[in-house]
C-alpha cells in the first residue's frame, strides 16, 4: 500500500472514474493520505462524485508518472470514514482544504479503500500487482 500512496503522491494528479446509471464519469483529484493504517481520498458530501460512490463503491484510479513512464491503475471499493479523526488527519496533510472544509463540517467526506489492486504498468517492464 505504500508503494501505491507514493507513486500517488509523486504523480499529484490522479483520475477517479465511478459509475453514474451505466455512464462512467472520471474526474481529476489530489488528495491521498494513509491514515490507521488505511489508504485515503477526500470529497465534498455534496458532489455528484459522492453521490455515485455511496451508490456504487467500486471505483478506479488512474494516474501516469511521466519521469519513469509508467502508469497505476487502482481498483476497489471506497468506505466513508466518518471520524473526526481521519478527517482531521486529512485537513492536515492538505491544509488549503481548509478553506472549504472542516473536520467538523457535515460536508467533508474521507473514504479509505478496501478489497484494493493496484497494477502499476510499463510499456517496457512487466506490470506489478499489489493487493491491500
Amino acid at each position: 500500500m505504500n508503494e501505491v500512496y507514493e507513486f500517488i503522491k509523486k504523480c499529484g494528479t490522479y483520475f477517479l472514474a465511478t459509475v453514474e446509471d451505466g455512464q462512467p464519469r472520471n474526474r481529476p483529484f489530489g488528495t491521498i493520505n494513509i491514515f490507521d493504517g488505511k489508504l485515503y481520498i477526500q470529497t465534498g458530501k455534496s458532489k455528484n462524485v459522492s453521490k455515485q460512490i455511496q451508490k456504487n463503491p467500486r471505483v478506479e484510479i488512474s494516474c501516469f508518472d511521466g519521469s519513469c513512464g509508467q502508469w497505476l491503475r487502482l481498483a476497489g471499493e471506497l468506505v466513508r470514514d466518518d471520524r473526526r479523526e481521519a478527517k482531521a488527519d486529512m485537513l492536515e496533510h492538505y491544509p488549503d482544504l481548509k478553506r472549504m472544509y472542516s473536520a467538523d463540517d457535515d460536508n467533508t467526506e474521507v473514504l479509505y479503500f478496501k478489497n484494493a489492486e493496484a497494477t502499476i504498468a510499463s510499456f517496457t517492464d512487466a506490470p506489478k500487482v499489489i493487493k491491500f
